[in-house]
């Protein structure tokens, strides 16, 4: 058997598979939490049989020191929230990240543990992307029909995450190609995930995967003139593929045509290639002003929305949205933090980020190599001139404690040829 199906095989027979099947149940919903709560039960059996584990690992004392970041910015907003019952429920259901990524960083001690969830999660993509190409040849998928203005691929027509899940994801599917085929492995894969990643019809996931490829693009060129010359190469092929799409596909072209209108350069032009979202800026930065210490209080934005935007707002009177509600969240990372957790919550985050950014450079270039993929995935889905899902949502929140545990877990991992410290 090849190095490929044997790590496969590895992931789903080891303690691995609780951890790998967030990921694969991601697009059934709650489904997902069924991973969570297997890591709940495997850590509470680990502090049972080695209660002084959390010594031992400092890829685990990191994820706390993370995990308090970003949950103490949404603990300090709940006290005054503007939705008391709303915010202090999330603020306990985010515990659950705290087992979920000390799991991870005790399951995955050395790196062919490692490299097994690669490919066990680049195996996943995978399957998502061959349905999401059977949806757009033929118009269906195993989650039914599509989508009218976007291939929704398994995650079904009235959840559109393809895009910005496979997007954010897709470091670990091009590792994995990398590693088994080399460089025409990685371009395969890379041109076999752009076209889901393009129909799927996301903005943000198309900025987020040009992020994947510029972070593997340095990588292979490891010089400027190479990194440069792999960019011109890379705009060529995504401007071919974009015009094949937009000749191709009636959906890439509904969505092309609403971004290009942001070019007549009016406010309604620009307010409409952006979906709505400038109505949705302009209304936080009113929240941000009334609330600048700790905000309306975590996942608290779509209840103080109607309070702040104006009589005739899109999100107030369109019925498809229903009428009187308000949008469900600012769609930008940076401005959900400082809407629902004010500057407090945002001085935690930039704490974090600078605690992680230390973290990684300490670590040393081999451990920097072995965790490429994770960190690459969580810099994309933080990248912060981007729009975003609500990182305080039950679904991507999830996916964000997931990646922050196996980014911890896969800095500190052993070299199968060292002896553990």
């Amino acid at each position: 058997m090849n190095s490929f199906g044997t790590s496969l095989k590895a992931a789903l027979r080891s303690p691995l598979l609780p951890y790998w099947l967030v990921v694969a149940l991601l697009p059934f919903g709650r489904s997902s939490e069924l991973g969570t709560f297997l890591c709940l039960l495997g850590v509470i059996l680990l502090f049972a049989r080695e209660p002084r584990a959390l010594q031992q690992h400092a890829g685990a004392r990191l994820l706390l020191w993370l995990l308090g970041a970003y949950a103490a910015a949404a603990l300090l907003s709940a006290f005054d929230s503007v939705v008391p019952g709303k915010s202090w429920g999330t603020v306990l259901a985010l515990l659950r990240y705290v087992p979920l990524g000390l799991y991870a960083c005790f399951a995955i001690r050395r790196d062919n543990k490692l490299q097994a969830l690669y490919v066990a999660v680049a195996l996943v993509l995978a399957l998502w992307t061959m349905d999401a190409w059977m949806q757009a040849l033929t118009g269906w998928s195993v989650a039914g029909h599509a989508e009218a203005e976007r291939v929704s691929g398994i995650f079904g027509a009235t959840d559109l995450k393809l895009g910005p899940t496979l997007a954010v994801l897709s470091p670990f599917a091009l590792w994995a190609a990398r590693r088994r085929w080399g460089l025409p492995g990685l371009l395969l894969a890379f041109v076999l995930m752009l076209g889901p990643v393009l129909l799927a019809g996301s903005r943000a996931a198309w900025a987020s995967y040009a992020l994947v490829a510029l972070g593997f693009a340095w990588r292979e060129a490891r010089s400027p003139l190479r990194f440069a010359g792999f960019c011109v190469i890379g705009v060529l092929l995504l401007a071919l593929s974009g015009g094949i799409a937009w000749k191709t596909s009636t959906r890439f072209q509904m969505r092309m045509d609403r971004t290009l209108l942001a070019l007549q350069g009016t406010d309604q032009s620009i307010d409409s290639a952006l979906t709505g979202r400038l109505d949705i800026w302009q209304t936080s930065m009113k929240m941000i002003a009334a609330h600048p210490v700790n905000g309306v209080g975590v996942r608290g934005f779509r209840y103080a929305y109607p309070h702040y935007a104006p009589a005739n707002d899109h999100f107030l009177t369109d019925e498809s949205c229903g009428v009187g509600e308000g949008a469900c969240h600012p769609h930008q990372l940076v401005l959900e933090i400082l809407t629902e957790t004010g500057g407090l919550g945002l001085s935690l985050w930039l704490a974090g980020v600078v605690l992680a950014w230390r973290a990684w450079r300490v670590v040393g270039a081999a451990a920097r190599t072995r965790a490429f993929p994770a960190t690459l995935a969580l810099g994309v889905m933080l990248f912060p001139l981007n729009t975003h899902l609500a990182f305080y949502s039950a679904w991507w929140g999830l996916l964000f404690g997931w990646l922050l545990g196996l980014w911890c877990a896969a800095l500190y991992v052993v070299g199968d040829d060292d002896e553990p410290a």
